[in-house]
C-alpha cells in the first residue's frame, strides 16, 4: 500500500524536490528557512498528507527533457532513503506542439494515474501540477478529477527566479535552502478529488475502467520506460462516458431497480456505483457485526419480559431487594431454601415463586438471582434445555423449553415498583448500545400489575426520564394471551384500546400470542371488535410452529397489520401473494425461530438436516420482512446478531439486503404516517452520511 507522488516534467526539473520535500519536511526540509515554515507544516497535517513511497514521473522526449531526467535521477542518489523513482517518457513527442503529441502525453498521464491508484491500494495518491507545459498540467488536473487524488500539489514561484537558483545543482535541493531563495517559491494545495463514478459504471456493455485493460510498461527504479499508443483509447473511453454519463447512469439505476425485490433507502441510489456495487456483492459475515451495530435500526418484536441479559436481571433483582424488610428478605431466603441449596432444580420449579400475589413472587425471583451462585442459574435457566434447537418438538416441555431462561424476568421481576427504574435503564442502554434508533416493546401489562394501565403509565414516565443519547425513540405493543378466556381477553382489549388513547405517543398497537394450537382466531375474531374500531394497528403471533391456516386466520379474522414469524408462509402461495399485495409485514426472528422450529444455521452443526429458513425465498417473493430479536435475552442475541444469523441460516445475505430489510422495519413500524415520514427521512440521511463516508 504505497503511497504515490505523481509529476509531470518539462525544463524545470527542481519542481519535483520542491513538491515532494513539502510532503517529507522531516526526511528532507527544504523549506526550513522558508518565512511561511509553520502555515506549511499545518496545511500538510490538515490535508493528513503522508510521505510518499514513490514518486512517478510522465515526461516527453527531447533534449531539455533529458537535461532535466539526468539532474532529477542525479538529485534522488544524494538522497539519504530516497524514494523510488519510477519515470515515464511518451514516444515521439518533444515540444508538444501538434494534436498528436498531446493526446500522446494526455493518455500517458491517464494511465499513469490510474496505475497509481490500483497500486497504492488504498494508500495515498498526491497529484503535482507544477512542471512541464501548460496542457500537461490541465491533462493532471482533468486525471485528478476523474480518478481522484489525496491532493492536488502546486508550487507558485516568483516571477524573476534568480539565474544561481535555476541553475543549481541537485545537491542544492538535498539540504534547506538558504533563506533568500526559500522565500521564492510555495507549495500550496489546489484542491482534493473523489473518484469519478463514471469510471465504475457496469451497464450496456460498458464495464468498470480497470488498469489491466489499459497497460502501461514497467520501469526499473531509476530507469525509464517509453510509452506508444497510437489509439489513445483511455481518453476516448473516459470522454464517450462524460458524453453520455446521464444516459450511463439512468441505466444503471434502472438495472438496479429491475432486479431489486425491494425498494431501498432513497440515498442509497445516490452512492457512487463502486460503492453500490460493494454493498449488493458483499455478504455479510461476523466481520460486519460492528458495521451492523453503527446502522441506526428498528427492532419491531423485542418482549419486554425476554430481553433482559441475567446480569441485567440481578441488577434489577438487587432494586427490589434494597427496598425489602429483613422480615420479608428472610421470609424470600426460606421459601426459596430448598432451590437455592440445590444444583439442579425440578422442572416446575417456577410454580414455587407463586406465593400470595405479584409482590411476593417479585421478592421469591430477587432471592433466587441474588443468592444463587452463577453456575446454578446458568444451568438451570439455559443448560438444562440444550441444545436449544428445535424445542417445540425435540424438548418433552415444548415451547416452554424455550422460555426457559425468562422464568425470573418480566412479571417475576416487574411485579414490584422498585423493579420499574432499572428496568427501564437496562432497555434503555440496551438499545443505545445496540444502535437502535426505534423500538417496538411489547408485553402483559396486566401480568406486572393489578391496573395495567397504571403500570405503563409508570414504566412510560421512568423510559422518558432517562438520558437518551440517541434519541431512540420507544413505542409499545399489548399483548393478549391467547390461553387465556374470553373474560379476560376482553379486559387486555379494552386496556389496549384505552392505553392508546391516553398513552398514544407511547402505546401503538396490540399482538396476541401464545400456543396456536389453543385457540382460533375465528373463534375470538368478535372480542378484538373494539381495537377494530379504535383503529389500533394489530400484529399476531402466527405461523411460529403451526401450518399456514393459522397464518390465514391471523390476517383473515384479525385482520392483522403484521404477522410474528410467519415461517409457514410459503406452504400458501396464495396466501404469500395477498400478504405481498396487502403489504403485510413479516416479524422474523432467526435465532428464536432456530430454538423453537428448527432451522440450519452453520453455526450449529447439530441442525445440519434440519430445514433451510424461509427468509430469502419470502424475500425474494417481495413480501415485506424484517428481521427482530424477540427475546434477545432468552436468545443471548442482539438485533446486529439477528442479521447474522439470518445470513448464515440462509447462506448468503448481502449488505443491500440488510440495509433494505432494515427500511422495512421502518417503513412498517405503527405509527402515524406523518412521523414515520419524518422518520424515514431522518433515518435515510444518517444512513447516507454512514455509508458514503465509510
Amino acid at each position: 500500500m504505497p503511497n504515490i507522488l505523481l509529476c509531470t516534467l518539462g525544463a524545470s526539473w527542481a519542481v519535483i524536490p520542491e513538491a515532494y520535500a513539502f510532503l517529507v519536511p522531516d526526511r528532507l526540509p527544504l523549506y526550513r528557512h522558508h518565512p511561511e515554515q509553520p502555515a506549511l507544516l499545518s496545511l500538510k497535517d490538515e490535508n493528513n498528507l503522508q510521505e510518499p513511497d514513490e514518486i512517478w514521473v510522465c515526461t516527453t522526449q527531447g533534449d531539455q527533457t533529458q537535461t532535466s531526467l539526468h539532474h532529477l535521477i542525479d538529485w534522488v542518489r544524494h538522497l539519504p532513503n530516497p524514494p523510488q523513482l519510477r519515470i515515464w517518457q511518451a514516444k515521439d513527442t518533444d515540444q508538444l506542439a501538434s494534436q498528436k503529441e498531446c493526446l500522446q502525453i494526455r493518455e500517458l498521464i491517464l494511465r499513469a494515474c490510474l496505475t497509481a491508484h490500483q497500486r497504492a491500494e488504498g494508500g495515498q495518491v498526491v497529484l503535482s501540477l507544477a512542471g512541464g507545459r501548460k496542457t500537461m498540467s490541465a491533462d493532471m488536473q482533468w486525471a485528478g478529477s476523474l480518478f481522484g487524488c489525496q491532493a492536488l500539489l502546486h508550487v507558485i514561484g516568483a516571477d524573476r527566479l534568480p539565474r544561481d537558483f535555476i541553475d543549481a545543482a541537485p545537491e542544492a535541493f538535498t539540504q534547506p535552502l538558504p533563506a533568500a531563495w526559500a522565500q521564492l517559491i510555495t507549495p500550496l494545495i489546489a484542491g482534493q478529488t473523489q473518484r469519478s463514478d463514471l469510471l465504475d459504471i457496469n451497464v450496456d456493455g460498458v464495464a468498470p475502467i480497470a488498469a489491466k485493460d489499459y497497460p502501461l510498461p514497467w520501469p526499473e527504479i531509476g530507469a525509464v520506460a517509453q510509452f506508444a499508443e497510437n489509439r489513445h483509447t483511455l481518453n476516448n473511453e473516459l470522454i464517450k462516458r462524460e458524453r453520455d454519463s446521464s444516459r450511463l447512469f439512468g441505466n444503471y439505476l434502472q438495472t438496479i431497480s429491475r432486479d431489486e425485490s425491494h425498494e431501498n433507502w432513497r440515498s442509497l441510489y445516490r452512492l457512487p456505483p463502486r460503492r453500490i456495487d460493494q454493498l449488493r456483492t458483499t455478504m455479510l459475515g461476523e466481520k460486519d457485526r460492528d458495521w451492523l451495530i453503527k446502522l441506526p435500526k428498528a427492532d419491531l418484536h423485542r418482549h419486554l419480559g425476554g430481553c433482559l441479559s441475567l446480569d441485567a436481571q440481578r441488577r434489577v433483582a438487587d432494586a427490589v431487594w434494597q427496598t425489602l424488610s429483613s422480615a420479608e428478605r428472610n421470609q424470600a431466603l426460606a421459601h426459596c431454601r430448598k432451590l437455592l441449596e440445590q444444583a439442579c432444580w425440578p422442572w416446575n420449579w417456577p410454580k414455587s415463586l407463586v406465593a400470595d400475589g405479584k409482590l411476593r413472587r417479585a421478592h421469591n425471583a430477587a432471592a433466587i438471582l441474588l443468592h444463587a451462585n452463577a453456575e446454578q442459574l446458568q444451568h438451570n435457566l439455559w443448560h438444562v434445555t440444550e441444545p436449544r434447537i428445535a424445542l417445540k418438538d425435540r424438548h418433552p416441555a415444548g415451547f416452554a423449553a424455550y422460555e426457559r431462561p425468562g422464568e425470573l424476568s418480566g412479571s417475576a421481576l416487574l411485579g414490584h415498583p422498585a423493579a420499574i427504574r432499572p428496568y427501564a435503564e437496562d432497555v434503555m442502554q440496551q438499545a443505545t448500545a445496540e444502535g437502535l434508533a426505534y423500538v417496538e416493546l411489547r408485553g402483559s401489562p396486566q401480568k406486572y400489575a393489578d391496573q395495567g394501565l397504571d403500570f405503563l403509565t409508570q414504566f412510560h414516565q421512568v423510559l422518558t426520564s432517562l438520558p437518551n443519547p440517541t434519541k431512540i425513540q420507544f413505542r409499545f405493543i399489548i399483548i393478549a394471551d391467547r390461553r387465556a378466556e374470553d373474560a379476560e381477553l376482553q379486559t387486555t382489549i379494552a386496556m389496549a384500546v384505552q392505553a392508546k388513547h391516553q398513552l398514544k405517543d407511547f402505546v401503538v398497537g396490540l399482538d396476541m400470542a401464545g400456543d396456536e394450537s389453543r385457540t382460533k382466531p375465528e373463534k375470538i375474531a368478535h372480542l378484538f371488535t373494539p381495537a377494530f374500531e379504535a383503529c389500533l394497528p394489530i400484529t399476531i403471533h402466527a405461523g411460529e410452529g403451526e401450518a399456514a391456516e393459522s397464518i390465514w386466520q391471523a390476517a383473515y379474522h384479525l385482520h392483522a397489520d403484521r404477522i410474528g414469524h410467519g415461517l409457514t408462509l410459503n406452504d400458501n402461495p396464495d396466501l404469500a401473494q395477498r400478504f405481498r399485495d396487502r403489504n403485510i409485514c413479516l416479524e422474523l426472528c432467526p435465532s428464536s425461530n432456530r430454538e423453537v422450529v428448527g432451522f440450519c444455521d452453520t453455526n450449529y452443526p447439530e441442525t445440519r438436516d434440519l430445514s433451510p429458513y424461509p427468509l430469502l425465498s419470502l424475500w425474494q417473493q417481495g413480501l415485506p420482512i424484517t428481521l427482530c430479536t424477540d427475546n434477545p435475552g432468552i436468545s443471548q442475541t442482539s438485533l446486529a446478531d439477528e442479521y447474522l444469523a439470518a445470513a448464515r441460516m440462509v447462506n448468503g445475505l448481502s449488505q443491500w439486503d440488510a440495509l433494505a430489510m432494515i427500511k422495512q422495519a421502518f417503513v412498517h413500524a405503527f405509527i402515524p404516517g406523518q412521523e414515520k415520514e419524518h422518520l424515514l427521512k431522518a433515518i435515510d440521511a444518517r444512513l447516507y452520511e454512514f455509508l458514503i463516508s465509510g
